[in-house]
């Protein structure tokens, strides 16, 4: 059911504790009817096939599903599909680049393709499909593999994909032969251009996502990091700013968030709280050769550490980044289902833009954000990792929460059922198509209708 945030508080007793929006959200609006709606698209409708719950007048495809062969015939679609950009192609194609976030012990890897493999004995990495103008699928290959739990990412101006990993494992340790917790840049439409070559300088750590200001070239990256010492929100300026295919190769500086005074984000629960005069601190050692860096030693006042950095996108002037949730119990300085953060380089100003919880009804949308886009007709699209049922929901400037899917793929059992988690959210160059993957079962969804 379509649900307001105060209805979603009011069933569970919760009033007065959930979400708020500000002023510093209406950038992220288009001047359209979907931008000034107040219900969304209205409540999601039951999918006789059992996939996808999607509201009135909306369509699925499925484009992809773990265990068929690739086109390419490089082996099986690798499972655990998670972040994932949309890149124009000539002729109105598609370039759909996607992660697989698997570990050593991951069932279905991506398969070993010479020439694109940066440690044999690695199972994560990408695949890339291609959609023609019609949005039908043309071809389905490896894009980089021997890479550690690929997690999220982020495009970059120049239409290739940096893919993060989740992991900051050194060689000999699970059976690896390298290091990893790099980014690896990747080329959609022609993946042997960009190889698996690790950007070293931008840091050896729990990568999530990136972000990539179109203007400066500054690459913005999260680190997601569960338990104490928790992450940091990342700065890396670039030798070669905006240089185009391969220029992150040549360099740069690595550097951390400082805000002044608060050593916790999750300390901070008043929406439309700002912190003027934010800071970057450069990392002492960005490739953690003996110390992880959110343990280094970064002199009088330190940084800024916050649990969960997931989702980092950019938007108007400003780079968005989320913490998915933050628990007082496992070291946090207070509680939250979820907050949205937004800084404004020329300003270096850091606003609390939304706050979740703490408490929610996981079986209604509206926590744990992870994943995020923004929608062709403004707003933000979020992919819910959390408990229960598991949705894409969107954000209205009037405050309301809506959903947009709900998958329907129970892994586990009726007695207790598991709901895979959605990622990679994103829209088609044009704003026509939602494409987005569920988790468990490994699917990638292509999703139309009236957008508009």
């Amino acid at each position: 059911m379509a649900t307001t945030r105060r209805q979603l508080l009011a069933s569970t007793g919760a009033l007065g504790a959930g979400i708020a929006f500000t002023g510093a959200f209406s950038e992220l609006f288009a001047g359209t009817a979907a931008a000034r709606g107040r219900h969304g698209h209205g409540p999601l409708v039951s999918d006789p096939a059992g996939l996808l719950d999607l509201p009135r007048g909306f369509s699925y495809t499925v484009l992809s599903r773990e265990g068929e062969p690739l086109l390419s015939g490089e082996g099986p679609v690798p499972g655990r599909p998670d972040g994932m950009a949309a890149l124009p192609g000539r002729h109105g194609r598609v370039h759909l680049v996607r992660n697989h976030e698997n570990r050593h012990t991951s069932p279905l890897g991506v398969p070993a393709v010479e020439g694109l493999t940066y440690d044999p004995a690695a199972r994560g990495g990408c695949t890339a499909l291609e959609l023609d103008a019609r949005g039908r699928v043309r071809g389905e290959r490896v894009a980089v593999a021997g890479t550690a739990v690929n997690c999220a990412g982020g495009p970059t101006p120049w239409h290739t994909w940096l893919t993060c990993e989740e992991n900051e494992d050194r060689a000999g340790t699970n059976g690896y032969t390298k290091d990893h917790g790099f980014v690896f840049e990747v080329d959609g439409a022609d993946p042997r251009r960009t190889g698996a070559v690790p950007l070293t300088a931008l840091g050896r750590f729990q990568h999530e996502a990136v972000a990539v200001d179109p203007r400066s070239g500054t690459v913005y990256e999260t680190e997601d990091a569960f338990q104490r010492p928790f992450g940091l929100f990342y700065r890396f300026l670039p030798n070669r700013p905006l240089g185009g295919t391969g220029s992150l190769r040549a360099g740069g500086e690595l550097q951390a968030m400082r805000v002044p005074g608060v050593p916790d984000l999750s300390a901070v629960d008043e929406p439309g709280v700002r912190f003027e005069g934010v800071r970057w601190v450069p990392v002492p050692d960005p490739r953690a050769a003996r110390t992880p860096i959110r343990l280094q030693d970064f002199g009088p006042g330190g940084v800024t550490h916050a649990q969960k950095l997931e989702g980092c996108y950019w938007g108007g002037r400003s780079v968005y980044f989320v913490s998915s949730y933050a628990r007082s119990g496992e070291g946090s300085a207070g509680d939250h289902s979820g907050q949205v953060w937004k800084y404004e380089p020329e300003l270096r100003r850091l606003t609390l833009v939304i706050v979740f919880g703490p408490d929610t009804d996981v079986d209604l949308p509206g926590e744990s954000p992870d994943n995020i886009c923004l929608a062709p007709g403004g707003g933000l699209m979020v992919c819910e990792d959390g408990g229960g049922a598991q949705h894409v929901y969107g954000l209205t400037r009037h405050g309301e929460v809506y959903p947009v899917a709900r998958n329907r793929q129970n892994t586990g059992t009726p007695e207790a059922p598991e709901w895979g988690e959605f990622a990679g959210v994103e829209f088609s160059p044009d704003g026509t198509t939602m494409y987005v993957n569920v988790y468990r079962p490994g699917t990638t969804f292509a999703v139309t209708g009236p957008w508009d």
